[in-house]
C-alpha cells in the first residue's frame, strides 16, 4: 500500500479519542495503584499490575501524539493530588475484580468506537493495539473470576428444536395480556446492564462512606438508590421468567472511613459511568422487542440522564470539570478585530 507523503492532521474524532482516553487512563492509574497497594489475592494482583502497565503505556503514547501536534496535554488525575496511598482498602478484592471486569467491558466498547472513528494510520494502529490488549486483559479477568467462582454467567435456556418465525403482533406485547418469554437478546442486554448497575451501586456506596463534601455525599447516596431501583426492576422481570440474575457485591465495601481518593476523582468517575449508562440503556432498548421492557429502558435513560447532568453541575461548581478541546468561536474572533 502506498504511504501518504504529506502530513495529516488529527481529526476532531481522533483528538476526542485521545483526550478521553488520557483522562480515563489517568483516573485508572490512581485506582489501580491504590488497589495494588492493598490487594491480598496473588492472582488479582497480577491482573491489576497488567492493567496498570497498559494504562501507563497509554499515557506515554498519547503524550507523544499530543507533543507531535503541539497540543496541550490534559491535566487529568495524578497520584500526588488524587490518591491517598496510606488509606486502607475501601473495597474487598472480590469487588475490585468484579469492578475491573465491568471497566474492561466499557473499555472494549470505547476502543471499538475509537477504531471506527479514526482514519490516520498511526491512530488506527494504536487503537487496534489498545483493543487487542484490552481483550487480553478481559480474558485474564474472566479466567480468574471463573477459577474463583465469582463470574456471573447469564441465564441458560434449553435448546430450541427448530427455527421459528414471528407470525403474530402479540410478539411485541408486554403491557396487557399474556407476555411471550424473553428472547436471548433481551436476557443478554438486561444482564449486561445489571452488572454495570451493580458496579456503580457499590462504588457509590463506598464513595458516600468516605466523601468529604456533604452535597457530593448526598449525590452518591441518590445514585445508589437509582441504580438499586434499576437493578431491582430488571431482577423482577427475570425472576418472573424463572431466570437468574447477576451477583450483587453490596457487601464487599469495607468499614473504612478514610478516603483513598479525592472527591474530584470519585465524583468524576461516577458522572462518566452514569453518562455511559445512558448509551448502554439505549442499546438495550434498541434490541428489546417487548414493549414493557422498552418502556423501562426509556424511563431509566431519563433518570440517569438527569442524574448525570446534576453531577456535571457539581463538577463545574467545584472547578473540577476539565474542558475538552473546543472548536473556534467565529463570532468572538470576528468581534476581536
Amino acid at each position: 500500500m502506498k504511504k501518504i507523503s504529506h502530513r495529516v492532521e488529527l481529526t476532531t474524532a481522533e483528538i476526542a479519542n485521545l483526550w478521553t482516553q488520557y483522562i480515563n487512563d489517568s483516573l485508572s492509574i490512581c485506582i489501580l495503584t491504590h488497589s495494588i497497594e492493598n490487594a491480598k489475592d496473588k492472582d488479582m494482583i497480577e491482573v491489576l499490575k497488567f492493567a496498570l502497565k497498559l494504562a501507563e503505556s497509554h499515557i506515554v503514547k498519547i503524550t507523544s501524539f499530543f507533543n507531535q501536534e503541539n497540543f496541550p496535554i490534559p491535566k487529568g488525575f495524578s497520584l500526588e493530588e488524587d490518591v491517598n496511598l496510606n488509606a486502607p482498602s475501601l473495597f474487598t478484592d472480590t469487588y475490585i475484580l468484579a469492578y475491573m471486569h465491568v471497566m474492561t467491558l466499557l473499555g472494549l466498547t470505547g476502543y471499538a468506537g475509537a477504531v471506527a472513528t479514526s482514519s490516520r494510520e498511526d491512530q488506527l494502529d494504536y487503537f487496534i493495539k489498545c483493543n487487542n490488549e484490552t481483550m487480553q486483559l478481559h480474558k485474564r479477568i474472566v479466567t480468574v473470576m471463573l477459577n474463583k467462582g465469582l463470574y456471573s454467567k447469564t441465564s441458560r435456556i434449553n435448546r430450541p428444536n427448530q427455527v421459528d418465525f414471528v407470525d403474530d403482533q402479540s410478539y411485541l406485547a408486554g403491557w396487557f395480556g399474556k407476555k411471550r418469554p424473553l428472547s436471548v437478546i433481551e436476557i443478554s442486554g438486561m444482564s449486561f446492564n445489571m452488572k454495570k448497575d451493580v458496579a456503580k451501586t457499590v462504588l457509590e456506596l463506598g464513595f458516600a462512606q468516605v466523601c468529604q463534601t456533604k452535597e457530593i455525599q448526598k449525590y452518591f447516596e441518590r445514585g445508589k438508590k437509582v441504580c438499586l431501583n434499576h437493578f431491582t426492576t430488571f431482577n423482577n422481570i427475570l425472576t418472573k421468567e424463572d431466570l437468574s440474575s447477576p451477583k450483587t457485591w453490596v457487601s464487599e465495601v469495607t468499614n473504612s472511613t478514610v478516603s483513598p481518593f479525592s472527591d474530584k476523582l470519585m465524583l468524576y468517575h461516577i458522572v462518566t459511568l452514569v453518562s455511559a449508562a445512558v448509551g448502554y440503556y439505549g442499546a438495550g432498548l434498541a434490541v428489546s422487542q417487548r414493549r414493557d421492557i422498552a418502556v423501562e429502558y426509556a424511563r431509566f435513560m431519563a433518570e440517569v440522564g438527569l442524574y448525570a447532568e446534576d453531577g456535571c453541575e457539581l463538577l463545574i461548581k467545584h472547578g473540577w470539570l476539565e474542558q475538552p478541546p473546543l472548536a473556534d468561536n467565529r463570532e468572538n474572533l470576528a468581534n476581536k478585530k
